[in-house]
Protein backbone atom coordinates (compact mmCIF):
# COMPACT_ATOMS: atom_id res chain seq x y z
CA UNK A 1 0.00 0.00 0.00
CA UNK A 2 1.07 3.20 -0.86
CA UNK A 3 0.41 6.66 0.68
CA UNK A 4 2.19 9.52 2.60
CA UNK A 5 3.21 9.12 6.16
CA UNK A 6 0.45 11.39 8.35
CA UNK A 7 2.24 12.74 11.34
CA UNK A 8 -0.75 14.82 13.44
CA UNK A 9 0.10 17.08 16.69
CA UNK A 10 -1.87 15.38 19.22
CA UNK A 11 -2.52 18.32 21.32
CA UNK A 12 -2.74 20.68 19.47
CA UNK A 13 -5.54 18.84 17.52
CA UNK A 14 -7.63 17.98 20.50
CA UNK A 15 -7.48 21.57 22.11
CA UNK A 16 -9.30 22.83 18.58
CA UNK A 17 -11.41 19.74 18.82
CA UNK A 18 -12.17 20.87 22.63
CA UNK A 19 -13.23 24.19 21.95
CA UNK A 20 -14.74 23.62 18.41
CA UNK A 21 -17.67 21.32 20.18
CA UNK A 22 -19.99 21.91 22.91
CA UNK A 23 -19.70 20.25 26.63
CA UNK A 24 -23.28 19.24 26.10
CA UNK A 25 -21.19 15.98 24.08
CA UNK A 26 -21.37 14.07 26.78
CA UNK A 27 -20.85 9.59 27.83
CA UNK A 28 -23.32 8.10 29.09
CA UNK A 29 -22.32 8.73 32.38
CA UNK A 30 -22.17 12.82 32.06
CA UNK A 31 -18.38 13.01 31.68
CA UNK A 32 -17.66 15.61 28.46
CA UNK A 33 -16.22 13.72 25.27
CA UNK A 34 -16.38 16.86 22.95
CA UNK A 35 -12.56 16.66 22.88
CA UNK A 36 -12.76 13.01 22.03
CA UNK A 37 -15.57 13.23 19.45
CA UNK A 38 -14.21 16.09 17.32
CA UNK A 39 -10.26 14.06 17.69
CA UNK A 40 -11.68 11.12 16.37
CA UNK A 41 -14.00 12.97 13.54
CA UNK A 42 -10.77 14.96 12.65
CA UNK A 43 -8.14 11.82 12.36
CA UNK A 44 -11.00 10.16 10.43
CA UNK A 45 -11.20 13.44 7.58
CA UNK A 46 -7.83 13.10 7.48
CA UNK A 47 -7.06 9.42 6.75
CA UNK A 48 -9.99 10.01 4.57
CA UNK A 49 -8.36 12.79 2.30
CA UNK A 50 -4.88 11.66 2.53
CA UNK A 51 -4.98 7.80 2.31
CA UNK A 52 -2.03 7.22 4.40
CA UNK A 53 0.20 4.01 4.68
CA UNK A 54 1.40 5.15 8.10
CA UNK A 55 0.03 7.32 10.93
CA UNK A 56 1.19 8.83 14.21
CA UNK A 57 0.24 10.94 16.43
CA UNK A 58 2.53 12.74 18.28
CA UNK A 59 2.74 13.89 21.90
CA UNK A 60 4.11 16.00 24.63
CA UNK A 61 6.00 14.52 26.90
CA UNK A 62 7.33 17.59 28.01
CA UNK A 63 5.56 20.43 27.18
CA UNK A 64 7.63 23.00 28.51
CA UNK A 65 11.38 21.71 27.95
CA UNK A 66 13.93 22.66 30.76
CA UNK A 67 16.96 23.08 27.72
CA UNK A 68 14.07 26.03 26.67
CA UNK A 69 13.58 27.56 29.91
CA UNK A 70 17.00 27.57 30.64
CA UNK A 71 17.75 29.74 27.50
CA UNK A 72 14.73 31.81 28.17
CA UNK A 73 13.38 31.56 31.55
CA UNK A 74 9.86 32.80 30.60
CA UNK A 75 9.00 30.37 28.13
CA UNK A 76 5.96 29.57 28.01
CA UNK A 77 6.07 30.61 31.73
CA UNK A 78 2.63 32.20 31.83
CA UNK A 79 0.71 28.93 31.08
CA UNK A 80 2.12 26.73 34.27
CA UNK A 81 -0.58 25.93 36.59
CA UNK A 82 1.78 24.26 38.96
CA UNK A 83 5.98 23.86 39.61
CA UNK A 84 7.05 20.49 39.68
CA UNK A 85 10.74 20.06 41.07
CA UNK A 86 10.98 16.23 40.02
CA UNK A 87 9.59 16.57 36.20
CA UNK A 88 7.31 18.45 34.20
CA UNK A 89 5.52 21.52 35.34
CA UNK A 90 1.86 21.48 35.40
CA UNK A 91 0.40 23.10 32.38
CA UNK A 92 -3.27 25.14 32.39
CA UNK A 93 -5.30 23.03 30.64
CA UNK A 94 -9.37 23.09 31.16
CA UNK A 95 -10.62 20.71 33.81
CA UNK A 96 -13.12 18.97 31.49
CA UNK A 97 -10.69 18.02 28.87
CA UNK A 98 -7.53 16.75 31.65
CA UNK A 99 -9.70 13.24 31.35
CA UNK A 100 -10.82 13.40 27.70
CA UNK A 101 -6.70 12.70 26.48
CA UNK A 102 -6.53 9.38 28.45
CA UNK A 103 -10.05 8.81 26.85
CA UNK A 104 -8.25 9.38 23.35
CA UNK A 105 -5.53 7.64 24.52
CA UNK A 106 -7.75 4.30 24.76
CA UNK A 107 -9.53 4.70 21.49
CA UNK A 108 -6.43 5.47 19.74
CA UNK A 109 -4.74 2.42 20.96
CA UNK A 110 -7.84 0.45 20.34
CA UNK A 111 -7.72 1.27 16.65
CA UNK A 112 -4.05 0.57 16.38
CA UNK A 113 -3.10 4.20 15.71
CA UNK A 114 0.85 4.76 17.15
CA UNK A 115 1.43 7.29 18.91
CA UNK A 116 5.24 9.20 19.69
CA UNK A 117 7.37 10.81 21.87
CA UNK A 118 10.36 11.87 23.30
CA UNK A 119 11.34 12.65 26.84
CA UNK A 120 12.20 16.12 27.67
CA UNK A 121 10.42 17.00 24.10
CA UNK A 122 7.61 18.66 22.84
CA UNK A 123 5.57 17.35 20.26
CA UNK A 124 6.69 19.69 17.78
CA UNK A 125 10.69 18.28 18.48
CA UNK A 126 8.57 14.93 17.84
CA UNK A 127 7.36 15.68 14.40
CA UNK A 128 10.07 17.56 14.00
CA UNK A 129 12.43 14.09 14.21
CA UNK A 130 9.70 11.94 12.44
CA UNK A 131 9.77 14.10 8.96
CA UNK A 132 13.80 14.47 9.35
CA UNK A 133 14.40 11.07 9.42
CA UNK A 134 12.07 9.74 6.51
CA UNK A 135 13.48 8.68 3.74
CA UNK A 136 11.04 7.02 1.67
CA UNK A 137 7.87 8.52 1.73
CA UNK A 138 5.85 12.43 1.43
CA UNK A 139 5.35 13.23 4.77
CA UNK A 140 2.20 15.09 5.39
CA UNK A 141 2.44 17.02 9.01
CA UNK A 142 -1.15 18.38 10.68
CA UNK A 143 -0.65 20.83 13.43
CA UNK A 144 -2.25 24.51 14.59
CA UNK A 145 1.23 25.64 15.67
CA UNK A 146 2.59 27.78 13.10
CA UNK A 147 6.33 26.90 14.37
CA UNK A 148 5.99 23.45 12.37
CA UNK A 149 6.06 25.80 9.31
CA UNK A 150 9.63 25.14 9.68
CA UNK A 151 9.89 21.84 8.44
CA UNK A 152 8.58 22.08 5.53
CA UNK A 153 11.14 20.71 2.99
CA UNK A 154 11.81 19.32 -0.56
CA UNK A 155 14.69 16.83 0.65
CA UNK A 156 15.08 14.70 0.97
CA UNK A 157 11.60 13.76 0.89
CA UNK A 158 8.72 15.95 0.35
CA UNK A 159 7.67 17.18 3.85
CA UNK A 160 4.64 19.20 3.89
CA UNK A 161 2.57 21.00 6.63
CA UNK A 162 -1.18 21.35 6.71
CA UNK A 163 -1.79 24.52 9.20
CA UNK A 164 -5.13 23.92 10.87
CA UNK A 165 -5.32 26.77 12.99
CA UNK A 166 -8.41 28.15 11.40
CA UNK A 167 -10.12 24.62 11.56
CA UNK A 168 -9.71 21.80 9.04
CA UNK A 169 -12.26 23.29 7.08
CA UNK A 170 -9.80 26.11 5.95
CA UNK A 171 -6.95 24.25 6.44
CA UNK A 172 -3.61 25.33 4.12
CA UNK A 173 -1.44 23.26 2.76
CA UNK A 174 2.84 24.26 3.04
CA UNK A 175 5.75 23.56 1.16
CA UNK A 176 9.05 25.38 1.36
CA UNK A 177 7.28 27.74 -1.42
CA UNK A 178 4.24 28.64 0.45
CA UNK A 179 6.14 29.37 3.35
CA UNK A 180 8.39 31.77 1.58
CA UNK A 181 5.78 33.21 -0.05
CA UNK A 182 3.18 34.08 2.39
CA UNK A 183 5.71 34.80 5.57
CA UNK A 184 8.36 36.40 3.50
CA UNK A 185 11.74 34.77 4.42
CA UNK A 186 14.56 34.01 1.95
CA UNK A 187 13.31 31.26 -0.72
CA UNK A 188 16.72 29.62 -0.69
CA UNK A 189 16.30 28.73 3.09
CA UNK A 190 12.31 28.89 3.95
CA UNK A 191 12.28 26.45 7.09
CA UNK A 192 15.36 28.69 8.82
CA UNK A 193 14.36 32.00 7.65
CA UNK A 194 10.85 31.10 9.27
CA UNK A 195 12.51 30.26 12.24
CA UNK A 196 14.33 33.34 12.38
CA UNK A 197 11.42 34.87 11.71
CA UNK A 198 9.91 33.60 14.51
CA UNK A 199 13.18 34.91 16.90
CA UNK A 200 12.81 38.20 15.97
CA UNK A 201 9.03 38.98 15.80
CA UNK A 202 8.67 36.97 19.34
CA UNK A 203 5.33 34.95 20.33
CA UNK A 204 3.41 36.05 23.08
CA UNK A 205 1.61 32.97 23.39
CA UNK A 206 5.08 30.81 24.35
CA UNK A 207 6.61 33.67 26.30
CA UNK A 208 9.00 34.70 23.45
CA UNK A 209 9.75 38.52 23.63
CA UNK A 210 10.94 39.12 20.47
CA UNK A 211 12.93 41.99 19.20
CA UNK A 212 11.57 45.17 21.02
CA UNK A 213 9.99 47.14 18.34
CA UNK A 214 10.11 44.54 15.64
CA UNK A 215 7.15 42.91 14.47
CA UNK A 216 6.57 40.36 11.27
CA UNK A 217 6.72 42.58 8.46
CA UNK A 218 9.76 44.47 9.34
CA UNK A 219 11.44 40.88 10.55
CA UNK A 220 10.54 39.94 7.10
CA UNK A 221 12.22 42.87 5.69
CA UNK A 222 15.52 42.46 7.27
CA UNK A 223 15.68 38.46 6.44
CA UNK A 224 14.92 38.96 2.44
CA UNK A 225 17.40 42.00 2.56
CA UNK A 226 20.34 40.21 4.72
CA UNK A 227 19.51 36.28 4.22
CA UNK A 228 19.86 35.20 7.60
CA UNK A 229 19.94 35.99 11.43
CA UNK A 230 23.62 35.54 11.40
CA UNK A 231 24.43 38.16 8.82
CA UNK A 232 21.89 40.74 10.44
CA UNK A 233 23.71 40.61 13.01
CA UNK A 234 27.32 41.05 11.37
CA UNK A 235 25.42 44.07 9.89
CA UNK A 236 25.11 45.66 13.65
CA UNK A 237 28.77 45.81 13.91
CA UNK A 238 29.61 47.02 10.56
CA UNK A 239 28.76 51.07 9.97
CA UNK A 240 29.04 50.42 5.99
CA UNK A 241 26.17 47.36 6.09
CA UNK A 242 23.61 50.22 5.20
CA UNK A 243 21.31 48.95 8.30
CA UNK A 244 19.31 51.72 9.59
CA UNK A 245 20.47 53.52 12.57
CA UNK A 246 16.93 52.47 15.15
CA UNK A 247 17.12 49.18 13.70
CA UNK A 248 20.80 48.98 14.69
CA UNK A 249 20.02 50.04 18.79
CA UNK A 250 16.84 47.58 18.65
CA UNK A 251 18.99 44.65 17.75
CA UNK A 252 21.80 45.80 20.25
CA UNK A 253 19.57 46.29 22.98
CA UNK A 254 18.13 42.29 22.14
CA UNK A 255 21.48 40.87 21.98
CA UNK A 256 21.34 38.42 25.36
CA UNK A 257 17.76 37.25 23.91
CA UNK A 258 19.17 36.51 20.26
CA UNK A 259 22.70 34.73 21.46
CA UNK A 260 19.98 32.46 23.84
CA UNK A 261 16.33 32.17 21.51
CA UNK A 262 17.42 30.30 18.11
CA UNK A 263 17.55 26.62 19.57
CA UNK A 264 14.23 27.52 21.74
CA UNK A 265 12.45 28.61 18.29
CA UNK A 266 13.87 25.45 16.42
CA UNK A 267 11.83 22.52 16.18
CA UNK A 268 14.84 19.58 17.12
CA UNK A 269 15.17 17.18 14.35
CA UNK A 270 17.10 15.04 16.73
CA UNK A 271 14.70 14.07 19.90
CA UNK A 272 15.26 10.53 21.00
CA UNK A 273 11.61 9.38 19.96
CA UNK A 274 9.69 5.79 20.88
CA UNK A 275 6.69 5.00 19.82
CA UNK A 276 3.85 2.78 20.93
CA UNK A 277 4.02 0.49 18.55
CA UNK A 278 4.15 -0.31 14.33
CA UNK A 279 3.31 3.29 12.77
CA UNK A 280 1.73 0.97 9.93
CA UNK A 281 -2.09 2.25 9.81
CA UNK A 282 -3.85 -0.84 9.95
CA UNK A 283 -7.50 -1.23 7.68
CA UNK A 284 -9.11 -2.90 10.69
CA UNK A 285 -9.19 -1.89 14.50
CA UNK A 286 -6.36 -3.68 16.12
CA UNK A 287 -9.00 -4.34 19.29
CA UNK A 288 -12.44 -4.55 17.99
CA UNK A 289 -14.29 -5.24 20.79
CA UNK A 290 -12.51 -2.88 23.41
CA UNK A 291 -12.90 0.08 20.31
CA UNK A 292 -16.79 -0.85 20.51
CA UNK A 293 -17.08 -1.05 24.34
CA UNK A 294 -15.15 2.62 24.24
CA UNK A 295 -17.98 3.66 21.51
CA UNK A 296 -20.81 2.72 23.37
CA UNK A 297 -19.01 3.81 26.71
CA UNK A 298 -18.43 7.13 25.68
CA UNK A 299 -21.33 7.52 23.63
CA UNK A 300 -19.05 8.74 20.18
CA UNK A 301 -20.72 5.67 18.39
CA UNK A 302 -20.81 7.80 15.29
CA UNK A 303 -17.34 9.22 15.70
CA UNK A 304 -15.73 5.65 15.96
CA UNK A 305 -17.77 4.46 12.53
CA UNK A 306 -16.23 7.25 10.69
CA UNK A 307 -12.64 5.84 12.05
CA UNK A 308 -13.02 2.35 11.25
CA UNK A 309 -14.57 3.44 7.79
CA UNK A 310 -12.04 5.58 7.02
CA UNK A 311 -9.47 2.94 7.87
CA UNK A 312 -10.89 0.48 6.03
CA UNK A 313 -11.50 2.97 2.57
CA UNK A 314 -7.94 2.53 2.15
Amino acid sequence: MTGPVLLLDGASLWFRAYYALPESFTAKDGRPVNAVRGFTDMVASLITRYQPARLVVCLDLDWRPQFRVDLVPSYKAHRVAAEIDAGPDVEEVPDTLTPQVDMIMDVLAAAGIATAGAVGFEADDVLGTLAARERDDTVVVVSGDRDLLQVASDHPVPVRVLYVGRGLAKAELFGPAEVAEKYGVPADRPGPGYAELALLRGDPSDGLPGVKGVGEKTASTLLLQYGSVAALRAAVDDPGSGLAKGVRAKLAASSDYLDAALPVVRVAVDAPVELSGPDHLPSTPRDPARLADLAEELNIGTSISRLTAAMGSR
